[in-house]
């Protein structure tokens, strides 16, 4: 088995930017930095309700995203996953993720239904473009069917698989597996995505 390349992978996506490590031994995703929102903390809300709950539909505000209705015209975008804590370390958003909102922790110092902690909200546009969709080189994810060009030594960035975007792909991202064992012998670059199944395995196009 021929050996291959070890890169560090930066995603560019609408509303996100990620910086994702590429495989070494397996390791929590670095932190994808998206458009940042803060909860209307307060009475209004309602008792344990979730801001960016799962299931719920997001619209831009005049600076940042806000909840709205999904039957709304302003909505743009649903939450497919919800999740607290920072992104660093916690659950991978799933893979049709177009962007991520992180919620920015609100602390009234009056209750806890009143106060929202940090987190971050995994989104899916309503409508196209989908730059999470495989191989349309965006989205904050590394997922089976994008593609990469080489940005510097030992560092790789996203790119349309179909060379509409100024750098063509040099590698493609054929599937995703537990450890490097586990790729394909036809493996020629490593590339960590997080998640249960961390590495990318790529070949050279």
């Amino acid at each position: 088995m021929p050996e291959a390349l070890f890169a560090f992978a930066v995603l560019c996506g609408a509303c996100a930017l990620a910086g994702c490590q590429a495989a070494a031994p397996p390791a929590p995703a670095a932190v994808a930095r998206g458009e940042e929102v803060t909860a209307p903390a307060g009475p209004g809300r309602g008792a344990g309700a979730t801001f960016l709950d799962r299931g719920t539909c997001a619209g831009r505000g005049r600076a940042s995203f806000t909840e709205v209705d999904c039957l709304s015209g302003r909505a743009t975008a649903s939450v497919l996953a919800r999740y607290f804590g920072p992104r660093s370390g916690g659950p991978r958003c799933p893979d049709t993720t177009d962007f991520v909102l992180h919620v920015t922790a609100v602390d009234t110092g009056t209750s806890e239904t009143e106060s929202v902690p940090e987190g971050y909200a995994c989104m899916r546009n309503l409508r196209p473009p989908h730059p999470g969709d495989p191989g349309r080189g965006g989205g904050p994810l590394t997922v089976a069917g994008d593609c990469v060009y080489s940005e510097r030594h030992g560092v790789v960035k996203e790119t349309a698989c179909d060379g509409s975007q100024p750098h063509a792909p040099e590698f493609e991202v054929a599937e995703l597996a537990r450890t490097r064992d586990d790729c394909p012998p036809s493996t020629d670059l490593y590339v960590q995505v997080g998640g249960a199944a961390p590495v990318g395995c790529a070949r050279r196009l």
